[in-house]
């Protein structure tokens, strides 16, 4: 019931974005062609990001890499060109796995993090972002330590629940008020929820319903105000990510659905140490003193 619950919102908001999107693209004559390395990148990222890795870090590394746009306009250019691919994550995981997935968790997670979100959008301009990119980048090495030392059968390794028992779920959904906080500081909620569910004991598959519906939540409140707004952001860019990025998530959530469960809990350990690291060096650099001009 829960799962019919909340496809028939995600389908209706992700109408509403695309037809917002569409129609900016029209006005600013930027429907096509999208941008091709746009439609490479936003594949590349996404089929990832469907495995728990990140689509965030590595497209923002990407742009960087190449200044396909201005720094400033990264951030409002990602959450405007992977809301509809997060929400299709969101409704096939729901689809394939939500239905084993206790539905008060599901549901207390995703409300949790909208209302996190809430909050964290006026903290994110008082709060140092190293700090909190340093103590999520910590947090998360040390999951992926421990669970890898699960998976090496030196610790209680569980993995096999699809809920958790009512001390547990308190913790869960308290920590995803944290986690819809962090995604306005940059840290995506994939990783620590992996990390998170699958050390408490559940079916590391059954994280992904939870993460991925909790993100297009969270995201779809932001998108449309963000292309509507005149920030100027490429259009084509945004087109070019959400095109490309809609194969690549068809093919990988049917690898994560049959994935075996211990490469799959494999791929947890990899995904939180790669996150926690990313977290860390972009800290480091954060906080690096600039270099002066010469001359100076």
């Amino acid at each position: 019931m829960i799962i019919a619950f909340l496809l028939a919102p995600l389908v209706l908001v992700g109408v509403a974005y695309g037809v917002v999107l569409i129609r900016a693209s029209l006005a600013a004559g930027a429907v096509f062609p999208p941008r091709l390395e746009a439609l490479g990148l936003g594949a590349v990222a996404n089929f990832f990001d469907t495995l728990g890795i990140s689509s965030f870090a590595t497209t923002m590394a990407w742009m960087k890499f190449r200044a396909l746009v201005p720094d400033r306009l990264i951030p409002p250019t990602l959450v405007a060109g992977y809301t509809i691919p997060t929400i299709l994550q969101s409704a096939i995981f729901l689809v394939l796995l939500g239905v084993r997935v206790d539905p008060v968790l599901l549901g207390g997670c995703i409300v949790a993090m909208i209302a996190g979100g809430l909050v964290g959008a006026r903290l994110v301009t008082r709060a140092p972002v190293r700090l909190i990119q340093a103590i999520v980048g910590v947090a998360l090495l040390l999951a992926g330590v421990f669970y890898a030392l699960a998976n090496l059968k030196m610790m209680p390794p569980g993995g096999h629940a699809t809920g958790l028992p009512p001390h547990l779920m308190v913790v869960a959904i308290a920590a995803h008020v944290v986690l819809g906080v962090l995604v306005n500081f940059g840290v995506g909620n994939y990783a620590p929820t992996l990390a998170m569910l699958s050390l408490m004991g559940m079916d590391p598959r059954l994280a992904f319903p939870i993460m991925a519906s909790s993100a297009a939540f969270s995201m779809t409140g932001s998108a449309a105000r963000l292309v509507r707004q005149e920030l100027k952001l490429d259009l084509r860019i945004v087109l070019g990510l959400t095109v490309g990025a809609i194969p690549a998530i068809l093919i990988a959530a049917f690898l994560v659905k049959e994935m075996p469960l211990d490469l799959l809990r494999w791929l947890v350990v990899a995904v939180v140490i790669y996150a926690g690291i990313t977290l860390l060096r972009a800290a480091i650099r954060a906080s690096a003193p600039a270099t002066a001009p010469a001359g100076v």
